[in-house]
């Protein structure tokens, strides 16, 4: 019983939960995770000297990305944004359904606002042509850093050549059988093994490249052919076709 000038409360037990109450781990509706969509955990911290492949992938709504109208968008978006002392895109490569760069920043928080800052520029500028709203990339951007010469020449292979795993080099209107993808920055690379080859057309962008790995340090391994069809990331190079 409560004492004189106090008040006295009566509290029940506190009761167990059965096993589909309170906070656990896994709790809630499951995530639909595609086979494409990068894990959501907080991204690895970034070295200036280590170049990032990053591959943006496009909402099924927004079609196919190879035409002369989007790409013409594209190019604007990395004329703008792709070349500065903390950001630069050094290559890349419009596919169907999807954009692979190969880029260089200062650190960490300059690699997540250029790449932010990109997509939404890119984001207007298709928008805008195809005189649609709404959501134009489906995931977050899948980002893998290269560490070493061996990965670096996989990379440059698999960015460039990316239209030759993809069959475009054979479907791609006004360029079937063509050395290069006009729908990247082939032109640009001074790498190729077959350099002298490689024609002049309307160009994309591309920054000076600063970092070893992408000067010098791929140059440790065998040069890149232009028919070279790339095989997975991190396989060693693969056939020719062409």
């Amino acid at each position: 019983m409560a004492t004189s000038g106090q008040i006295g409360f009566s509290f029940p037990e506190p009761t167990r939960k059965g096993p589909h109450g309170g906070a656990r781990p896994g709790a809630g509706r499951p995530r639909l995770r595609h086979k494409h969509d990068p894990s959501h955990a907080a991204r690895p911290v970034h070295k200036a000297r280590h170049p990032s492949h990053i591959t943006l992938r496009v909402v099924r709504a927004v079609g196919r990305l190879r035409k002369r109208k989007l790409w013409a968008a594209l190019k604007r978006a990395a004329i703008q944004l792709g070349i500065s002392d903390a950001f630069r895109i050094i290559h890349i490569s419009i596919q169907g359904n999807h954009i692979h760069l190969l880029v260089e920043a200062a650190d960490k928080d300059a690699l997540a606002d250029g790449m932010r800052r990109f997509e939404i520029l890119v984001a207007k500028k298709i928008n805008a042509v195809l005189a649609r709203s709404g959501k134009v990339f489906e995931f977050r951007y899948h980002r893998v850093d290269i560490t070493t010469p061996r990965q670096m020449r996989g990379a440059l292979a698999y960015v460039l050549n990316n239209w030759r795993r993809h069959r475009d080099d054979v479907t791609t209107p006004g360029a079937e059988n063509a050395l290069i993808d006009p729908y990247s920055t082939a032109w640009a690379f001074d790498g190729w093994a077959d350099l002298d080859e490689v024609p002049e057309w309307e160009r994309l962008p591309s920054a000076e490249p600063r970092t070893w790995l992408l000067r010098v340090g791929w140059r440790k391994h065998p040069l890149i052919s232009v028919r070279e069809l790339p095989g997975p990331l991190g396989s060693s190079p693969s056939r020719k076709r062409g």
